[in-house]
């Protein structure tokens, strides 16, 4: 074993290589625009310079007279859509916003014309020639600025249904011995993976095909079918790969209906590749947030009252909101505990998941003022956080499924060298760099949701899986081959698995960290089926089940445990006794919870999502620990980062090689949204500025010297059968507030408002 491949520990899979990395570095792997078309036609789009106005006149004769013009498509004569709900509200669309359907301008970047040509390069010089005369208004960009609009969430946003509250807050805060009051903002920031936001779209008679980078294929198949008013079993969504989502892909952007009904208007098949400033508008992004914190506490430190406060900024049509308080309520015991969620409506394009949506903005101010919290206490911040440690979540009383966080900050804090820590700020430097230690908790809700499978087995062992789940760099490919490898008893090289394709069994979105709870439970309970179906042939009465294990090396299990046989599955016997060289099963998995409509759901393309506190008898989340040092050099005011060490718990870990690449990407993006990223806005205008891979800062090799990622064996037996957490979004979670509590240590300057550059540091 080597640090990229752990050890794995109790209850912890092989860390076997990436069932797709040979294809990945040799470039086998196909992403959407690398799928060949017959005779495509090229289509570039065209954005709006402003963000609020009406579009008087287009003056389109330079970009006709461009060789090799096919068509251009305006709101004058763009194909008619039908109108989706916003994803969030239970529709499919990531925005309400909907281009080319009128001279209404609703956010910069909006779509306001299509050029298709022979060439990408035609369809490019085009839309340079493209000229637009507009009425414009002024825009609301965001927080404060003149016209944008604040109202409470519930009420507004279908999926946000509470402000968590429980006790007295108000009196309980009052007569608190010690107070602690403080606001915290966070940035716009974009998702910017690596593949451009493609489509390409080709009709075959009646039935499109739609090549797409996408974390929901069922989602998107049937939102497209609902836009262009088709039966959604006309449309299939094709995906091996995708080249990093982070959210940005979970939902319909308006782009995909839009080509698809210029490629059935001139029956060719149609290849969009927009740019990467493009990419920041015409899809979704992590709104800025406004925090207010109060906390108060007896001397002990013991939480006596908790209120959180939240403002999220929106578009104008769309009420989207993350509404990160059903974490932050619940983290921590506390009696009396109030909350309220706002929307701020601006002049922007409708804001997205962007990973661990909720918490990455909510638990920065939470963490952060647990750090004010100790100092006022004079306490150390881990001490703190054992003080007020919880089994059951205090709005509704329910357990924890499992938790493991102390643990983790058990862990952690060893293999950072906390206790080497001087408490003081500005105690600890080294020549001219001031060092600080930080800290903070990370957590993220155990989530599942209705998925299918379909498997089959062949006498000399070979498998095939198929799964429309979605490889977007996670590892999806691997964990499901491991699964069904353990769960049959065959070699994993015998096992193929097809996944990112709307043909195959539907499996939920790839988000909320759900996917691999979710396709692997589905995975082992159609694998078990026929396991089922080869006991049968050999064990024909109860009385004859030590045989059957014997002979077949196979005995009925507890979905809870690993499908790992004491004895080599003798694959050719049980298939001699069943008189047949090939056995497939499907089969359609829900969570314990789920509702009665979720496999009718399921095919729609509507995850029916159960877990984290909407369980009915328990609560259930994943958690961790993650420690920083900072230094600060006391001259220039440069902020290094040189240690992150995290240490998690996720239940069962399917692949410590993959686990461990995707905690160490969410601490790296945890201290790149600390100190790195902001989607820096115009507030004259309602643009984004940095829209680009140059001044949208992202960290580099040389920012990162040291990370390492510790992964504490846990087993919960209460959240689904596979008995995993989700760990895709736990990472990231978190380590903006403990890279902040370390600039205080370092400093004795305190800052709360992202992202910490040089120019805001006083020493």
């Amino acid at each position: 074993m080597t640090a990229a491949a752990p050890e794995p520990k109790a209850n912890m899979g092989t860390p076997v290589p990436r069932y797709d990395a040979a294809a990945k570095v040799t470039g086998r792997a196909t992403y959407a625009a690398d799928m060949p078309l017959d005779n495509p036609a090229y289509a570039f789009l065209v954005t709006s310079a402003i963000a609020k106005g009406r579009i008087d006149r287009f003056d389109l004769d330079d970009a006709r007279r461009v060789r090799g013009v096919i068509e251009i498509v305006t709101h004058e004569n763009a194909p008619k859509l039908k109108e989706s709900k916003l994803f969030s509200n239970g529709g499919y669309a990531g925005t309400t916003i909907q281009p080319l359907k009128s001279v209404e301008i609703a956010h910069d970047g909006q779509i306001i014309a299509v050029i298709v040509a022979e060439s990408y390069e035609a369809a490019r010089e085009a839309a340079n020639r493209v000229k637009v005369s507009c009425t414009v208004s002024a825009p609301s960009a965001t927080f404060d600025s003149p016209g944008a609009t604040t109202a409470a969430a519930k009420g507004q946003n279908a999926q946000f249904k509470e402000d968590p509250k429980v006790g007295d807050f108000a009196k309980a805060f009052e007569e608190a011995e010690v107070k602690l009051t403080a606001a915290y903002d966070t940035p716009a920031q974009h998702h910017n993976p690596m593949e451009l936001f493609t489509t390409s779209c080709a009709w075959m008679g009646d039935n499109l095909v739609i090549y797409e980078g996408s974390q929901y294929v069922y989602g998107l198949k049937n939102g497209v079918a609902e836009q262009l008013g088709i039966d959604a079993d006309k449309v299939r969504v094709v995906n091996p790969y995708v080249g990093g989502g982070f959210g940005s892909r979970g939902s319909m952007t308006p782009r995909t209906a839009i080509i698809a009904a210029i490629a059935k208007r001139l029956n060719r098949p149609i290849k969009l590749v927009p740019t990467r400033d493009q990419g920041f508008t015409i899809t979704t992004y992590r709104a800025e947030t406004r925090h207010e914190i109060r906390l108060g506490a007896s001397r002990d430190g013991r939480l006596v009252a908790l209120r959180h406060a939240g403002f999220e900024v929106s578009s104008r049509p769309d009420a989207y909101c993350v509404g990160g308080t059903k974490t932050t309520t619940r983290l921590y015991a506390c009696p009396n505990v109030d909350s309220l969620v706002s929307i701020v409506r601006a002049d922007r394009n409708t804001p997205g998941f962007m990973r661990s949506p909720p918490e990455v903005p909510y638990l920065f101010a939470l963490e952060s003022a647990l750090d004010e919290l100790a100092v006022k206490l004079d306490m150390d911040p881990i001490e703190l956080r054992r003080i007020n440690d919880a089994t059951n979540e205090p709005i509704d009383g329910k357990p924890y499924t499992s938790r493991s966080l102390m643990a983790c900050f058990d862990e952690a804090a060893k293999a950072f060298g906390w206790s080497q820590r001087s408490p003081q700020p500005k105690s600890m430097s080294d020549g001219d760099w001031l060092i600080g230690y930080g800290c903070a908790a990370t957590c993220y809700p155990t989530q599942m949701a209705p998925c299918a499978a379909r498997v089959r087995l062949q006498r000399d062992g070979r498998t095939r899986v198929e799964i429309a789940g979605h490889e977007i760099g996670t590892g999806a490919y691997t964990i499901i081959a491991q699964t069904a490898a353990e769960r049959l008893g065959v070699p994993l090289e015998k096992v193929a698995v097809f996944i990112g394709d709307s043909d195959l069994p539907p499996a939920p979105v790839a988000g909320g960290s759900n996917s691999t709870a979710s396709t692997c439970s589905a995975v082992m309970m159609v694998c078990d089926q026929i396991r089922q179906r080869l006991l049968k042939a050999v064990m024909p009465s109860d009385s004859l089940a030590d045989k059957a294990k014997e002979t077949v090396g196979i005995s009925p299990a507890p979905s809870t445990q690993a499908a790992k046989s004491d004895r080599p599955l003798d694959i050719e016997k049980a298939f001699d006794a069943l008189g047949v060289g090939i056995v497939e099963e499907y089969g359609e998995w829900k969570p314990d919870g789920a509702p009665m409509d979720s496999f009718t759901a399921m095919h729609r393309g509507q995850p029916r999502f159960v877990g984290g506190h909407q369980m009915k008898d328990k609560i259930a989340y994943a958690f961790g620990a993650e420690f920083v040092e900072v230094r600060i050099n006391r001259f220039t005011h440069e902020i290094r980062c040189p240690r992150l060490v995290g240490a998690f718990a996720a239940g069962r870990i399917m692949n410590s090689r993959t686990a461990r690449s995707q905690l160490m990407g969410g601490l790296i993006w945890g201290m790149s949204s600390a100190l790195l990223e902001a989607t820096e806005i115009d507030e004259r205008y309602a643009r984004y500025v940095n829209d680009n891979l140059a001044d949208y800062l992202v960290p580099v090799n040389a920012d990162v010297p040291g990370v390492e990622v510790i992964m504490l064996s846990e087993q919960d037996d209460h959240i689904n059968p596979a008995g995993a957490k989700g760990l895709g979004e736990l990472g990231n979670v978190g380590t903006n507030a403990a890279i902040c509590n370390a600039i205080y240590h370092a400093t004795g300057q305190r800052i709360r408002r992202l992202p910490v550059r040089l120019e805001n540091i006083e020493v």
